[in-house]
Parts: structure tokens; C-alpha cells; sequence
């Protein structure tokens, strides 16, 4: 072959080569990615010694990465703000007047007030009489801090029963209490629209429960409710005022599983347990249990997270994933091909 026909052949080669990578540039940067999932939060140990049994768990409002937990019993009037990077408590808000007989809950209202539930009755209904302390968030957490919380004397409208569950809605503020009474007989339960501090608080059973819960929690907006069990948790549609069940959510295995919140964007579960040095773990939620405004977030980022199926993802963002990864790889194909032909030519 002449010098000139070999120099022809290798421009033309250079001419191909340079339309085939750029059409193949051209459909790698065409082809749809689905966007960066937001990073899944950590789950962190309570390294707090004083913390020997974590019966609830709140995510802060007023505080980033901060939740609220509380001892079972024979603690004292005692709320600790623990930080979920560290596991490290932050502070102790020190309930001023308060003897609490079986604390068991706790929850963050729609007013940044938190709300503890002294709800536990271990001798499945002895006594007539539960209580609610109510205090708002400090916007400063460090060392010990005092405050005097509203305190709600609470009966059952169909008489006592052992609970562990308080939740109040993050739209309403209205509060809730889930029952532990065995043998078919737990239920969740509304309070009045307000809470009354001067007389007594009715809460009237609005749905039953099939199983004993340990604690509760509703999504940020309200829409879904969580309830768990020592091994079990249960995700239920919020409407009206009521739950309606729709089907099992993951929980972990714990040494003895007792709370349950969202983390403050709706994406997720954290589940607590007691003992010493307990761990607090995160599930992120699956199909219908993802609360509505975190799927509507996510459909309109196009993300596809709680549009889909038990995976959380719908079935076109894993075909748009595939069309991505052909297409890089065709690319890387017939660049190294070509590359290979070039210097064969050349």
C-alpha cells in the first residue's frame, strides 16, 4: 500500500473514530441517571451510662441529629437529648414537681412541645389514672435544665389498661396512645381535640389492635402511623382520624425492642431498644408505608423512592440505570476497538 493510500486509510479511521465516540458521547449523556438517593441516615449507640433503659424515642425539631429518649422506670423525672453523631447526651432536662410512676413515650408535637407519656401500668389496669408531661423544647441543650411542665391526668373511656405508645400528629397536635392489653383487647385511642390541664382527659378508642404495641410514631406529615412490637411493626394509612393497616414494615433484631420514631424527613425509621449501651437502628421505608409527602418529593426529583414497588424504586428507574450502563459500556467497547485498530494501521 502507498504512503498516500496509508495515510488516507488512517484519516479515514480517525474520521470514524471521532463520529463514532462522538454519536456514542452523545447517547451516554442522553441516557437518563436517576438522581443521587439522599444519603441514608447512621445508626448510633447511647453512651450514656445513665441510660439503662430507653423505653421511647423522639426526633428533635428545634435540634438537627438530636433525639429524645427516656428511662423506663426508677429513673427520676428525667428526658435526655442524645446526638445521633456521637451518641453522647447533649442534655438532661430535669422534669421540676414530677414523680413519674411508669414513663413509657415520648413524642414531639407540632409546637416543637414534647410530650411524655407516663402511661405504663404493668398490672394491666390497676390503676384508674395515667399522666401526660408536656414542656417545650430548650433551643439550647447543655448540661442539666429545669423546667415545669404541663401535667394532664388521663382515663380511658372503657376503663384502665397498660400502654406504651403515645403519639401526638404533627398537623393536629391531637394525642394518641396505643394499649398493650392483651388477649385481643388493645387498641388505639384519641384524646380530646385539647388537652385540659385543670380536669381529667378522656381518650376513646378509635381502632383495635392485633397485637401488643411498644411504641409508636406518626410520619412527619401525618399521613402514616407506625406502631412496633418486641420483634413486629405494622405500618397504617392515617385518615380521618383512624388508622388503616397497611401491612408489616422491617424491624431489626434488638435485645429487647422498645421504640420507634421517623427521622425528620419521613424517609426513615429508627428503631431503639433498652440495656446499656443500646443501639438505636435505622430502616428506611419501603412501597405504601412511605408517607405521602416523601413520595411526592421524590417523584417530583425524579428519584423514584416510594414510587414503586417493596424495593422502593420503580421498575423504569432500574431500566434507566440498565439503559446508562449499556450505553458506558458500548462507548468503552468501541473506543478500545477502534483504539487498537488505529495503532494496527498506523
Amino acid at each position: 500500500m502507498s504512503s498516500e493510500r496509508t495515510r488516507g486509510s488512517v484519516v479515514g479511521i480517525r474520521q470514524k473514530a471521532a463520529l463514532a465516540a462522538a454519536v456514542l458521547a452523545a447517547g451516554l449523556a442522553s441516557a437518563p441517571f436517576p438522581a443521587r438517593a439522599a444519603d441514608e441516615p447512621k445508626g448510633f449507640t447511647i453512651r450514656d451510662s445513665r441510660i439503662t433503659e430507653s423505653s421511647g424515642l423522639a426526633a428533635s425539631r428545634a435540634h438537627e441529629g438530636v433525639y429524645w429518649t427516656h428511662n423506663d422506670s426508677d429513673d427520676g423525672p428525667y428526658v435526655y437529648a442524645v446526638d445521633s453523631r456521637t451518641g453522647k447526651t447533649v442534655a438532661r432536662v430535669v422534669l421540676r414537681g414530677i414523680d413519674p410512676r411508669d414513663v413509657e413515650a415520648i413524642s414531639v408535637g407540632p409546637d416543637g412541645d414534647v410530650f411524655v407519656g407516663d402511661i405504663g401500668d404493668n398490672l394491666d389496669g390497676s390503676w384508674s389514672e395515667v399522666w401526660i408531661y408536656r414542656f417545650h423544647e430548650p433551643k439550647r441543650l447543655h448540661g442539666d435544665i429545669t423546667v415545669t411542665p404541663t401535667r394532664y391526668t388521663v382515663r380511658y373511656a372503657d376503663g384502665p389498661r397498660n400502654a406504651e405508645s403515645l403519639m401526638v400528629h404533627p398537623k393536629t397536635g391531637r394525642v394518641y396512645i396505643a394499649s398493650k392489653n392483651a388477649k385481643g383487647e388493645a387498641g388505639v385511642y384519641a384524646g380530646p381535640r385539647r388537652l385540659d390541664a385543670a380536669g381529667t382527659n378522656t381518650f376513646s378508642r378509635v381502632a383495635d389492635l392485633d397485637f401488643e404495641a411498644t411504641d409508636g410514631a406518626f410520619s412527619p406529615d401525618g399521613t402514616r402511623l407506625v406502631l412496633r412490637g418486641y420483634f413486629s411493626g405494622y405500618a397504617y394509612r392515617w385518615k380521618d382520624g383512624k388508622p388503616d393497616k397497611i401491612g408489616s414494615v422491617a424491624v431489626p433484631l434488638q435485645r429487647q425492642g422498645e421504640s420507634v420514631t421517623f427521622t425528620p424527613d419521613g424517609r426513615t425509621l429508627m428503631f431503639g431498644s433498652e440495656g446499656e449501651g443500646s443501639g438505636v437502628e435505622p430502616v428506611q421505608l419501603e412501597g405504601d408505608a412511605v408517607p405521602d409527602s416523601v413520595r411526592e418529593a421524590s417523584s417530583s426529583e425524579g428519584d423514584g423512592k416510594g414510587g414503586g414497588g417493596e424495593g422502593g424504586a420503580s421498575g423504569d428507574d432500574d431500566r434507566t440505570l440498565g439503559l446508562g450502563a449499556a450505553t458506558f459500556a458500548v462507548a468503552l467497547a468501541v473506543w478500545w476497538g477502534l483504539r487498537r485498530l488505529f495503532r494496527r494501521r498506523e
